[in-house]
Parts: C-alpha cells; sequence; structure tokens
C-alpha cells in the first residue's frame, strides 16, 4: 500500500501547514542552536538529522504494520480473510489517532500526557550533548541534536506516524513520514533565518487547516476499512 498522489498532497501539506505549531515546540532550538551559527549548512545539517530520524520511525511503524499482517497470514483457517480483518483494524487504528490529533488541533481535545514519555531530557547523555551543541554548533552535533530532537512528542508527526502504520509496509512508512517531514522543512528553514515572528501571525489558521487535513486523512481511512468490511 504506497503513498498515493493525494496522500503525498496531504503529508505535505500537513508538514508545511504545521509550520505554525513548530514554531513553539522547536523553533526556540533552530533559532538557538544552527540559528546562531550563521552557517546554512548548520540549518542543513540538524534538519537531516530530525528528517532521518522522522523516516526511521516511519519505518518502524510501516513494519509493524506490515507484522501484524505477516502474523495474520500465518495463523490457520483462512488467512485471506485474517489478512484483510487485520488491515481493517490497522486501517481503524491509524484513523482514529489522526481524527483525534486532528480534533486536537481544532482545540476540542487537549493533547495527552503521555506524549511528554518521549522528551529527550529523559535520555542519559541529553545535556552533555545540548551543551556541546550550544557551545561548539559543529556541524555534526547539530545533526545529532536533529537526530535526538525528531523524536519530541508532536501531534503533527505523531499524526504522520498513525498514517505510516496505515501503509503496512517499511518503505512506505518511511516515505509517508519523509513526505510529511519536507513539508515541515520551508518553514522551519525561515524560523532559523528569523522569519518566526511572521509565521506566527497565522499559527491559529495554519492550526486549523493541518487540523482539518488530519481529519480528512482519518475520514478516507475510516470510509475504506467500513467498506471493506461491508
Amino acid at each position: 500500500m504506497m503513498t498515493t498522489p493525494i496522500d503525498t498532497i496531504a503529508l505535505f501539506m500537513l508538514g508545511l501547514l504545521g509550520t505554525g505549531h513548530c514554531i513553539g515546540m522547536c523553533g526556540p532550538l533552530v533559532v538557538a542552536l544552527p540559528g546562531q551559527t550563521g552557517r546554512f549548512s548548520a540549518h542543513l545539517a540538524y534538519h537531516a538529522g530530525r528528517l532521518i530520524t522522522y523516516g526511521l520511525i516511519g519505518a518502524v511503524m510501516g513494519a509493524a504494520g506490515s507484522g501484524l499482517m505477516g502474523l495474520a497470514s500465518a495463523v490457520g483457517g483462512h488467512p485471506t480473510v485474517w489478512i484483510s480483518q487485520v488491515q481493517v483494524g490497522i486501517s481503524l487504528m491509524a484513523g482514529v489517532f489522526l481524527l483525534f490529533f486532528g480534533l486536537s488541533r481544532l482545540g476540542f481535545f487537549a493533547e495527552p500526557g503521555w506524549m511528554a514519555i518521549a522528551m529527550p531530557d529523559r535520555m542519559p547523555g541529553w545535556r552533555r550533548l545540548m551543551s556541546r551543541a550550544a557551545t561548539q554548533r559543529s556541524n555534526l552535533d547539530l545533526f545529532l541534536m536533529g537526530l535526538i530532537l525528531g523524536g519530541l512528542p508532536c501531534g503533527l508527526s505523531y499524526a504522520a506516524f498513525a498514517k505510516a502504520l496505515s501503509g503496512a509496509e517499511m518503505l512506505s512508512g518511511a516515505v509517508t513520514a519523509l513526505i510529511f517531514g519536507l513539508g515541515t522543512l520551508p518553514g522551519m528553514l525561515a524560523v532559523g533565518a528569523g522569519a518566526a515572528l511572521f509565521l506566527n501571525r497565522f499559527r491559529k489558521q495554519a492550526d486549523i487547516l493541518a487540523g482539518l487535513i488530519m481529519i480528512g486523512m482519518a475520514a478516507i481511512l475510516i470510509v475504506k476499512a467500513l467498506e471493506t468490511i461491508g
């Protein structure tokens, strides 16, 4: 189940419209780390690390979906039926996650507290790496920071990872997450160049559009799953 053209556009736009959200969560880090170097290569190193992490998480999610499909095919009886049921279940689960995060972006719910489990300050050696990146600001240090911070808890990226799960393929999952990550790149580069104040003016409108895109992707997944059941 490779990413369709509609999925590609929706995921890229989700990342692009998420710039306002990213300003609040990642903007200060971008300004404080690669933004202070005056080197464009520092931004590229940081965001390369971040996109690689997105791709790896997307691949893991796709592999998880694929593993469930493989488990279904190994079950006796009618494997085709089992595979179909698991695929429907994966789509429904991904759709529910997307719907939740979409409604959260529109302000109906607060993002769940369990997302804080993925905060990087829980990792051993985090403070040391943060200190090195803040003082030396070498491209390698910034690349490593990007790798770590790509896993920051974020409703937008988690929505993309939920979509990656529905693909049920490692490559499809990686591509799904990378498309979203590439969508975030123009806005984050603009933030690093000092455009945060301008972009923040449109944060509310962008959040609404991002939420609607997530709800739209959720609706497509859920409707297709229900059609399969019917």
